[in-house]
């Protein structure tokens, strides 16, 4: 039993899952009326699955020892090419696969760059972040793009009591379905296993004969294709094609991964932790607009929450560190 519960408290999600329990029972102790409500409980999920989606790419990319900041600018430029190709007469399918197409694109220049030109990510991905927000908007007219949503909006819609068992949208079932397959590939094939090899030692991974450029583009590929089909749940929520949407998203789905067990070093990360630690956020915003807290407040906290993730990382890696260096 104690070996049990010692192997649980070591689990990287179990932090998180513990923070957002006592989060939860605060904010419904203060607000027990509105915000311990199933109504509102299904609104948090809705609005954690874009983030949700981000952050399993994001966990990926970062367990590999890498980093992307173009991620808000994917988002919204898949809900551009959506809304364009709605708007071109396409089918609704047709317009979301071109949109996951688009973002798809993006995430695999990112990762040529970094693997070709032997780029800091940070430095990579800092300049594809202005220069897929300046596509966006070319594309776009500076404007935003209305368009008929076409039963996309059906996705992170709220559920009629006719469908009984599905209880929340299917954004939400899709959102746990990519981290159910991400999270075995990470633990079953061999592709799981080198990026968590590259994330711990880059130069002993390439020494060993692992393909380090071929899976850093396949990695970031991947995260584009998560973040395209997160731009099309986000297309769903707003119905329009926004090319100035999804500001400092990026800043909350490294946060959720971070919050989540994630390591900025590489070689470190959890699905099930980056979900808990995005839905922590949500649960933390969501808590302080019922309680009457102002924008400016949950902003503050926002970044408060960023750094105290960053913190704990710091303060996670130094274990680590140490014994690297006896």
């Amino acid at each position: 039993m104690r070996a049990f519960i010692e192997r649980l408290l070591s689990r990287p999600w179990f932090g998180p899952l513990g923070a957002l329990l006592a989060v939860y029972l605060l904010f419904a102790g203060l607000r027990p009326d509105t915000f311990a409500h199933a109504g509102n409980l299904e609104m948090m999920a809705r609005q954690t699955v874009v983030v949700a989606i981000c952050a399993v790419g994001m966990t990926l990319i970062m367990i590999k020892g890498g980093i992307d900041l173009s991620v808000g600018s994917v988002v919204a430029l898949t809900t551009v090419v959506v809304a364009r190709g709605l708007q071109a007469g396409l089918s609704p399918w047709t317009a979301a696969a071109l949109g996951v197409a688009a973002a798809a694109s993006c995430g695999a220049l990112n990762g040529i760059l970094v693997a070709g030109l032997r780029i800091t990510p940070f430095i990579v991905t800092l300049g594809t972040m202005s220069i897929m927000r300046g596509v966006a908007k070319g594309l776009a007219g500076e404007q935003k793009i209305d368009a008929n949503a076409a039963g996309l909006d059906e996705w992170m819609a709220i559920l009629p009591p006719e469908y009984g068992f599905l209880v929340v949208s299917p954004g939400v079932w899709l959102a746990l379905g990519l981290s159910a397959l991400a999270a075995g590939a990470l633990v079953y094939t061999r592709y799981g296993r080198h990026i968590v090899a590259i994330g711990s030692n880059e130069r002993a991974a390439r020494l060993c004969g692992v393909p380090v450029a071929r899976v850093t583009v396949m990695t970031y590929a991947l995260a584009g294709v998560l973040a395209g089909m997160a731009g099309v749940m986000e297309f769903g929520t707003l119905t329009v094609g926004d090319p100035t949407d999804s500001l400092g998203l990026e800043l909350e789905v490294i946060a959720a991964v971070v919050i989540g067990g994630g390591s900025l070093s590489g070689g470190q990360g959890s699905i099930a932790g980056s979900l808990l630690g995005a839905l922590l956020m949500t649960v933390i915003k969501t808590g302080c607009t019922h309680v009457g807290v102002p924008n400016w407040v949950q902003e503050i906290l926002t970044g408060v929450i960023i750094v105290v993730a960053v913190a704990l990382d710091r303060w996670r890696q130094q274990p680590r560190q140490s014994s690297s260096a006896h």
